[in-house]
């Protein structure tokens, strides 16, 4: 089995950096070499010499990744253009997920639940939720990171729909390592420290190695940037109806009335209560995270020991713990009448010492005193364990493997500044003046260790009940811990090698099987499970499922050293499973790999591929939350306020002519699209979800022409098609979907009141997890890779990389009448990505430029809704909806530098700038991955930063 040097080969070599994800076997002088030559690339089983393949397979090696200003993996992955919006992106710190602090890829922005990471061809663990955190392996131990563009579950098993990621780590070096990173914005915050050492040694009979990080990153507060100062935009910072008109200076209602004191107002007087001033209320913006503080420690070490010259044992263990924070506004704090009828919340009682209207009184008021704050601790530690092999029958060669896996991820989720809301209620009740001292209760009753509240204080006032006063703070507030934990379990067995020989070459098969288990469990804090915990609410999740799988590929090749034929040859494979859950599924996939001359490489896959639902797909408890919306039917936000179609609808389904969304428990109209709800909407699990199952197709080709040494042209169509995608939509999209698309099915998942005073209003909404019709896009790949010829001013090299996405559809149930939602070029979904790398290299002397393109985006208007300079396609009508008023943002550039040096003692030395022209990315009201007015995978600033690397 010869292995042919011509400029693709070369080309392919170079782009997967091929080092083999299982090192080779020493061999004696003399040997006939036996797996030496044969390594496995990403996508295929079969050890083998040729390292091009069927499937596209993007790699990122160790120089990449050390030549950006990154401080982990998971984050040159956005690199990738293939990559979609960040999921659970730092920005979100609305996000109540419990995956939120790690760091995940979502390829084709298909979800990170359908990217499935493996390290050394080996499933990371996941958690409750599917989800794995690439930052978790040390950056100082990868090697390379090889990213499948192709589906993939018939080799790989469940969640390889969009693709795999696959960290392959350093093994076979001598030496050590260790590098020291410190970088910040322009505007002196969001520091990052990271510091690294790695350590290898190579024996006669085996090697190991051990690589150590320990990370920080500073949190930056909303009130830090322009861009997220303002709840409606800088474009509109004077826009007070955009502020809440829950404010930290109280505000009670007093016969249908609203009052308050205002700021620096005295309460101990009725007198002194006035309506609310507009401007008066408050920016929730300013201490929200708009990039949340993150601390991470990872050790990774792996080893391999020969017992004989085709028989060894390898082992690999990481350790890894990871420690986010984020900050929210206080509380807005409200008791609305139903709270107050039905016993809920308690209004502030007519016999509390600060009660100066003699009745009962409805109130609100935002904690500023003690915001709200969420960290999010996570362990993970996993092992595994194998022996591996190789033997030869007659002529012909076998590698063998078996291995065992463990992960366990345990983690706590600890709230700060969350009101209990049984003191609450006391400290609202009767109370009483006792000399200086307010009690709660009556003279001669007095409620032991009960502190009184006078929601009507604002911030800033000293006296008795102020939230101000320590007492009551520490009587009104608690922190809650819920706990989470994940354990995956792998064990398998492979074989591959060559079956026989056909004119053209070696059949080459592989066959293995493997039995995997996943468990899973949330344990919210008993207060949250009673709800004593003010607007917070969960319930367990614990569950698991096993499946047993065996699978088959096949190499076949057809044609070799023909004309127009220097190789042709078939990949085959299959893999059938078996769920203890859902019962069975069998998956297959076809691959075509066409050479008609050395320097051309047709290549196109077919395969079938699924995605069972996750622990908390299927067992996850149900949860209540009080979700911010728009409703489609409001005649100033919603699309009916321009469209006759959809206001025709409203009113047909009882809504009111000139309805007006009201928002809060306090029921003030909505100010601005994405207001809160009026009372709490379920969410949560669904036991009755099928697998998603998916058809993904690709045709490509790969160019390096002989006239022109060093250049290599890839282009590469795909497709990928799911369909029951489990989905969890949003409460805008329930309602849009009904209103707007006519799905006659949504109609069903929400009700609205008849009461009097809120009639019309969303009063509950079901937006558990289902499955939908289906999710398809398809696009293209495009990558330019020049690596000119050295001259006397240096190595140049150039690095192009693009992805367009021809669309991005989905259908919300199966019925032939529903509408197709398409999705792609709206916020986060972008049309067109593209990276651009320049490297300059002389002598010591490196020079690299990265440009990151980004196409312009739409999204539904906010402002401006009749046409303006915030709706500049106020008459836009999409294939899904009737006229909705949007706005279209146009294109973004970051451009990266970095200079680095080599030093006569073995060191590099590097600076760099990421986003050298601080720019700033538009702002989008609809919030894309954020919770701010801006998109999340956006720079936020100009970051400078210097990394100093030691090899010795």
């Amino acid at each position: 089995m010869s292995l042919k040097t011509t400029p693709l080969r070369n080309a392919i070599v170079i782009a997967l950096a091929a080092s083999c994800t299982t090192p080779a076997f020493a061999q004696e002088a003399g040997d006939t070499p036996t797996n030496l030559d044969r390594i496995e690339i990403t996508g295929s089983r079969i050890r083998q010499a040729s390292v091009e393949t069927a499937q596209p397979v993007v790699a990122l090696n160790r120089a990449d990744i050390e030549k950006k200003g990154y401080v982990n993996v998971a984050d040159i992955l956005q690199d990738v253009t293939a990559a979609g919006a960040p999921s659970l992106s730092r920005s979100s710190s609305l996000s109540s997920s419990r995956d939120f602090g790690g760091m995940y890829v979502s390829l084709r922005n298909l979800g990170p639940e359908r990217s499935l990471v493996l390290i050394d061809g080996r499933r990371m663990g996941v958690s409750a939720g599917g989800y794995s955190d690439l930052a978790s392996i040390p950056s100082a131990i990868v090697e390379r990171v090889e990213v499948l563009t192709d589906g993939a579950s018939a080799l790989y098993g469940s969640d390889a729909i969009a693709g795999v990621v696959n960290i392959i780590t350093r093994k076979n070096f001598d030496g050590g390592e260790a590098s020291v990173y410190v970088g910040q914005y322009g505007e002196g915050d969001g520091q990052k420290r990271s510091y690294s050492a790695t350590f290898g040694k190579t024996f006669d009979r085996g090697w190991f190695s051990v690589g150590a990080e320990r990370t920080k990153e500073d949190e930056i507060l909303g009130d830090a940037r322009e861009f997220s100062r303002y709840p409606g935009g800088p474009r509109h910072a004077d826009d007070v109806d955009a502020l809440s008109p829950t404010t930290q200076w109280g505000t009670v209602t007093v016969g249908g009335k609203p009052l308050t004191v205002g700021p620096g107002g005295d309460p101990s007087s009725a007198g002194n209560f006035h309506t609310p001033d507009p401007a008066d209320g408050a920016n929730a913006k300013t201490n929200m995270s708009l990039l949340s503080g993150l601390e991470r420690t990872s050790v990774f070490a792996n080893g391999g020991f020969s017992i004989t010259d085709n028989l060894r044992i390898v082992a690999d263990a990481l350790y890894s713990k990871r420690e986010s924070t984020k900050h929210l506004a206080g509380y807005p704090y409200s008791v609305s009448a139903a709270q107050s009828r039905n016993g809920t919340r308690a209004a502030l009682s007519k016999d509390s010492t600060f009660n100066k209207w003699g009745q009962d009184v409805l109130f609100s008021h935002r904690t500023e005193e003690l915001p709200r704050g969420t960290e999010n601790t996570l362990e993970t530690k996993r092992a595994s364990l194998g022996l591996e092999g190789s033997f030869e029958t007659g002529s012909r060669y076998w590698d063998w493997n078996v291995s065992y896996m463990y992960n366990r991820n345990e983690g706590e989720r600890v709230g700060t500044g969350s009101m209990y809301q049984p003191n609450v209620n006391l400290a609202v009740g009767p109370s009483f003046m006792d000399g200086d001292v307010a009690r709660c209760g009556t003279p001669g009753a007095v409620i032991a260790g009960c502190v009184p509240w006078n929601p009507a204080a604002p911030m800033g006032y000293t006296g008795p009940g102020s939230l101000g006063n320590q007492d009551v703070q520490d009587y009104l507030f608690t922190r809650f811990v819920d706990k989470v934990r994940s354990t995956t379990k792998v064990a398998s067995a492979n074989i591959s090698g060559s079956l026989f020989t056909l004119p053209a070459g070696d059949i080459m098969g592989a066959m293995g099987f493997e039995h995997r288990s996943e468990e899973a469990s949330y344990t919210p804090d008993l207060m949250v499970q009673k709800g004593q915990i003010a607007g917070t609410t969960g319930q367990p999740t614990r569950g698991d499922y096993s499946l047993n799988e065996v699978y088959l590929e096949m190499q076949v090749p057809l044609l070799a050293d023909m004309a127009f034929a220097r190789e042709l040859s078939l990949d085959l494979a299959g893999r059938y499973t078996d769920y203890n859950t859902f019962g069975s599924t069998t998956n297959s996939k076809f691959g075509l790999k066409w050479k008609p001359i050395d320097s051309l490489l047709v290549r196109a896959t077919y395969g079938t591929g699924f995605r069972a639902p996750t622990v908390d797909d299927l067992y996850g408890g149900a949860v209540s939350s009080r979700d911010s919306f728009t409703d489609p039917c409001d005649t100033k936000f919603g699309i009916a306020a321009s469209s006759p179609t959809v206001a025709a609808r409203c009113q047909a389904l009882n809504v009111p002519a000139n309805f007006r969304q009201q928002t809060g428990s306090d029921g003030n109209l909505a100010n601005r699209p994405g207001q809160q709800a009026t009372s709490d909407f379920n969410s949560g699990s669904n036991p009755e979800l099928k697998p998603e199952t998916a058809k993904t197709w690709t045709v490509g080709l790969v160019y390096s022409p002989e006239f022109v040494q060093g250049l290599d042209v890839s282009l590469d169509w795909w497709k990928i098609r799911i369909d029951n995608a489990i989905v969890g939509e949003s409460a805008t999209d329930i309602l849009n979907q009904c209103y707007v698309q006519g799905v006659d099915s949504a109609c069903g998942r929400f009700t609205r009141s008849t009461a009097a005073a809120t009639r019309g209003q969303v009063s509950a909404l079901d937006r558990s997890l289902v499955n939908a019709g289906y999710r398809e896009t398809a696009g293209y790949d495009i990558g330019v890779r020049y690596r000119l010829p050295e001259t006397a001013y240096g190595k140049f090299a150039i690095n192009w990389n693009t992805t367009y996405t021809d669309y991005l559809e989905q259908r919300n149930d199966s019925a032939a009448t529903t509408p197709v939602e398409q999705r792609v070029g709206w916020a986060g979904d972008f049309r067109v990505r593209s990276t651009f790398n320049l490297d300059w290299q002389y002598g010591n002397l490196g020079i690299g430029w990265t440009a990151r393109y980004y196409s312009g985006m739409k999204e539904a208007c906010s402002y401006d809704l009749g046409g303006g300079p915030d709706c500049n396609m106020a008459d836009f009508v999409s294939p899904y909806t009737d006229a909705q008023p949007s706005r279209k943002v146009g294109s973004n550039t970051f451009h990266d530098l970095q200079v680095r040096y080599s030093l006569p003692w073995d060191g590099t030395v590097s600076l760099g700038l990421n986003n050298v022209f601080d720019h700033q990315g538009p702002i989008m009201y609809s919030q894309p991955n954020s919770s701010f007015t801006y998109y999340g995978g956006f720079d936020i600033g100009r970051f400078m930063y210097m990394k100093y690397q030691q090899r010795f």
